[in-house]
């Protein structure tokens, strides 16, 4: 089930869910705004020129209230909210349809698995063939809450939790590999 402003603001004003730092604006209908914060992440130019799944992979993080995302480009970003997700929520990450009208595509994976604390690292791609400006403290997409129907047996404890700031991907870290 997905949640309304009004469970949502529940939630909240209980503490069992947090979204920080968060004003009352941000609250839609069935869905919480976030915006961009000041943290960017770009991936280190590497010497072969391919990305493994098995190597950490270094990027170059830049702090900045405004980042020019040149046509094709990626760049991580984070968001200024920190979440915390109690054991039986689970978030849909999605982008702003304004912004993907500019060729801004916005992405995480889309999913935030119960359990889950840290501040949400975006992937962001320009499609467009222009450039654009990119700018802290902005609206850029949407939190979506969905009730479990039970807690999870095993909630989110990953690589991730805790996260802050444009964290790149530790899948060099798989057990699975």
């Amino acid at each position: 089930m997905i949640l309304s402003d009004r469970t949502i603001i529940k939630m909240l004003e209980e503490k069992t869910l947090t979204v920080t730092p968060l004003e009352k604006g941000q609250i839609q209908p069935a869905s919480v705004d976030i915006r961009l914060g000041s943290t960017f992440g770009i991936v280190e130019d590497l010497p072969t020129g391919i990305v493994t799944l098995d190597e950490e992979i270094k990027y170059k993080t830049i702090e900045t209230d405004r980042y020019i995302l040149l046509p094709g480009q990626f760049v991580l970003a984070s968001t200024m909210e920190y979440i915390s997700l109690p054991d039986n929520l689970t978030a849909f990450v999605e982008g702003r349809s304004s912004l993907g009208r500019m060729g801004l595509f916005i992405q995480n994976a889309g999913w935030v698995d119960p359990g889950f604390s840290g501040e949400i690292t975006l992937e962001l791609f320009n499609a467009n063939r222009c450039a654009i400006e990119l700018k802290a403290r902005r609206r850029v997409g949407q939190l979506v809450f969905a009730e479990m129907d039970a807690p999870a047996l095993d909630p989110y404890r990953g690589k991730y939790q805790g996260q802050r700031g444009a964290t790149g991907t530790r899948v060099h870290l798989d057990s699975d590999r």
